[in-house]
């Protein structure tokens, strides 16, 4: 298998290679005729954003404050590396995924034995606290050919990871989904992390119960991340999307996705678009500031919020919520 997949990726680097020289005017050959012209380093196809990480102190209290918000929650569940997770399925097909520790045992060992997702969440939990935003999973649908992706641009986190895990159904039955994980990574970023998700055997795609929401959310509409000089990440995060398309904006940069914009600030953006305050003494490198969510009716959804105690503000047609014990970042509701 190992064999085989080297020879995979030898031959993608061939053919790149072969684009490259394509691009630059070179000949290229027979591969021309063959129909291997037409792939060049411009034929890219934009991932959307698959999932958020949000590591939680306790699933109890992640449940308990994503229900007081409005969100429907997935039951509990396990990974076979000692973590667990309370998802929050969105109608739009992103998901939000409350990460929790359910066996410190298990996580330690999986990380020492090279498991990349395990020892990015210890490493942020030791670094960061035990509840925030930790990376973004971009769909994939092929996460080797992503891994090969992310060692070209010298932007690999790691080693590729597969694992199995069951999910428990509204209806009370279970189906085990299988996945296939591919790392993309900076070292100057140690607090984030970017990750390709391919669904080797995907959970029953039919969720609709699980994707109605009180608060009227639809849709994830942007994840806000923050950095000094945003523009120092450009690449990764070009790399993660694999798009190359980037706006500029005055404190800072957006790329767009076929499911949600990615947007970094720098500590003014933060401040200027949505109120948050920078932090002292905050070190360089990405960091995961907020979740903004497009619900059917903003009026709706602040009357539940109202209702319910939960404390907001009201800043340019949005609602901005702050942290709280089980949600460690920003949320923002808007149309």
């Amino acid at each position: 298998m190992a064999g085989e997949r080297k020879s995979s990726r030898a031959a993608r680097r061939a053919v790149l290679a072969l684009a490259l020289r394509a691009e630059s005017g070179q000949s290229t050959g027979r591969l021309k005729h063959a129909g291997f012209f037409a792939m060049t380093v411009s034929s890219r196809t934009p991932r959307p954003i698959d999932h958020l990480v949000l590591p939680v102190s306790d699933l109890g209290w992640a449940r308990a404050r994503l229900t007081e918000l409005g969100f429907t929650v997935a039951k509990d569940a396990r990974h076979p590396f000692g973590t667990e997770n309370c998802c929050v399925f969105l109608a739009d097909g992103s998901y939000l995924e409350p990460l929790g520790i359910a066996n410190r045992e298990e996580c330690e060992e999986a990380a020492r034995g090279g498991n990349v997702f395990v020892a990015r969440d210890q490493a942020f939990r030791f670094r960061r606290g035990l509840e925030g935003f930790s990376g973004i999973a971009m769909a994939s649908g092929d996460a080797w050919e992503d891994d090969q992706r992310y060692t070209d641009a010298g932007l690999s986190g790691g080693e590729v990871l597969e694992f199995s895990r069951d999910m428990l159904l509204p209806d009370g039955t279970s189906a085990t989904g299988s996945f296939r994980l591919a790392f993309a990574a900076d070292l100057r970023s140690p607090d984030f992390f970017f990750f390709a998700s391919q669904r080797i055997l995907p959970l029953p795609a039919d969720r609709k119960s699980l994707e109605a929401h009180e608060n009227g959310v639809v849709a994830l509409s942007e994840v806000v991340l923050s950095e000094q000089n945003p523009t120092d990440f450009q690449y990764l995060v070009q790399e993660a999307a694999d798009e190359r398309a980037v706006e500029a904006l005055s404190f800072g940069m957006s790329v767009d996705t076929p499911r949600g914009r990615i947007t970094v600030l720098n500590d003014a953006g933060l401040d200027g678009f949505y109120g948050i305050a920078p932090v002292a003494g905050t070190d360089r490198g990405l960091k995961g500031r907020a979740v903004v969510f497009r619900v059917e009716n903003r009026a709706e959804c602040e009357r539940l919020l109202t209702k319910r105690g939960v404390a907001f503000q009201k800043r340019d047609n949005r609602l901005l919520v702050p942290p709280a014990p089980g949600q460690g970042v920003h949320f923002v509701f808007g149309e």
